[in-house]
């Protein structure tokens, strides 16, 4: 996907040293290492758009053999590895969806494809070479290397999804954000010889390499499939607030979305008003501003809010009067756009139900607002759980389990109550 056009912005390399090994000079060049101060910027910084071009250049090569001086720890493309020296991330990533990007959710999956299809999906969810490479001998795919993976490559790696060196490691080179002054001030050895140190990597065009298909990707009813980076470009939160700005506040690597629930309660405010519309009838009627995310509410297909009107007696009895979903929905196929109530960010949208007015006073109108992040995988999981008997064996147990999961994850997000006017 071509990037937007950016300004000029320096890329680093990061020792704090006053001295460079012979691996950061290669790094660098040599010419840069000569005469060059402990944290210098090195010539001709390219501009974000450069360097993420070069990041995320598909396919992503291979990590190759580990510079001769990095210990076992330091060449390990684990998460667990990086954890020994960054626990808080670590921690955090543990807990994120992008620990979960090779659930079971996709890997029922990849029991119906091919490598070339199977590669599309995991450009994303598990994007390392060495990480494709463990798949193809797992499902024995053509291109399956016949020798088994270097020390350096752990076995379980294809399952543990986006790992820290999918955005952090090229070649056994680390690169980060710029360290922070007080880390970057440090008089203590850094590991694997520092770390290339570029602003990208608070650039929102960074996530857009997963969170943004190209003009030409696919489409239903004209509209792409992963639109978020074009939908948060079009907000007015693009001037002042990136991507990670909400999702990795403070440099957290916790990515917390609409699974989250006091992130989503951040997203929106909810509005309720209960008025008489005709003799004997009432209009309970909920707006919804997105007044938090920096895209539409919810930004993709895959996640569902649903309103449930419910009428509540004087003595407590229920009767549902009506629901409405906000959310893009479209059939399992794909194909076909059934519905689109998303709200772009800044904006808001009503939702009406009308009902009869009960008997004798007292009552009210409660909303219930709950979030389903995965209804289009659970409409899709059991579509295709229908069809078992024409799966893999192996497929079946772990689409039971990714249906579960998603099942699991929906959540009551708040509840609103209103009298009638009048």
């Amino acid at each position: 996907m071509p990037l937007p056009a950016a300004p000029d912005i320096a890329e680093r390399t990061t020792t704090c040293r006053s001295t460079w090994s012979g691996r950061l000079a290669r790094v660098l060049g040599a010419a840069a290492a000569i005469g060059v101060a402990a944290c210098s910027p090195s010539p001709a910084p390219p501009s974000v758009q450069d360097f993420l071009a070069r990041h995320w250049a598909e396919p992503i090569a291979p990590q190759g053999a580990p510079p001769a001086g990095y210990s076992a720890l330091e060449a390990s493309l684990s998460p667990a590895a990086c954890g020994q020296c960054h626990p808080v991330q670590w921690a955090d990533w543990q807990g994120s969806l992008h620990a979960r990007a090779m659930g079971p959710g996709i890997r029922w999956q990849l029991q119906l494809m091919d490598q070339a299809a199977a590669n599309r999906c995991v450009r994303c969810h598990a994007p390392l070479a060495e990480q494709k490479a463990l798949l193809a001998i797992e499902h024995g795919w053509p291109a399956a290397p016949s020798q088994p993976p270097p020390a350096y490559v752990d076995a379980g790696l294809a399952h543990e999804g986006l790992v820290c060196a999918a955005c952090h490691v090229r070649g056994h080179r680390r690169y980060g954000p710029p360290a922070r002054p007080a880390a970057a001030d440090r008089d203590a050895a850094l590991a694997h010889g520092g770390f290339v140190e570029s602003p990208a990597f608070g650039d929102s065009r960074f996530c857009a390499h997963c969170h943004q298909f190209p003009d030409d990707g696919p489409r239903t009813a004209g509209k792409l499939h992963e639109d978020t980076y074009a939908q948060w470009q079009a907000s007015a939160y693009a001037p002042e607030r990136s991507c990670q700005s909400c999702h990795m506040p403070d440099r957290r690597h916790r990515w917390r979305g609409i699974h989250d629930p006091e992130t989503t309660r951040d997203a929106i405010d909810v509005q309720l008003q209960v008025q008489p519309s005709a003799p004997g009838r009432y209009e309970a009627r909920a707006e919804v501003r997105n007044t938090g995310a920096g895209h539409h509410f919810p930004t993709y297909m895959v996640p569902k809010v649903e309103l449930q009107f419910v009428r509540v007696d004087a003595t407590g009895g229920e009767s549902p009067i009506g629901r409405h979903v906000i959310g893009w929905t479209v059939d399992t196929a794909i194909t076909r756009e059934i519905d689109d109530t998303r709200i772009p960010a800044g904006a808001s949208a009503q939702f009406v139900v009308s009902f009869d007015a009960p008997p004798g006073a007292g009552w009210t109108v409660e909303l219930r607002i709950v979030v389903k992040p995965g209804e289009h995988y659970e409409r899709t999981f059991r579509d295709s759980l229908s069809r078992a008997d024409r799966l893999p064996p192996a497929a079946v147990p772990l689409l039971r389990e990714a249906l579960q999961r998603v099942v699991d994850a929906q959540y009551e997000l708040m509840r609103v109550r209103r009298a009638p006017a009048g």
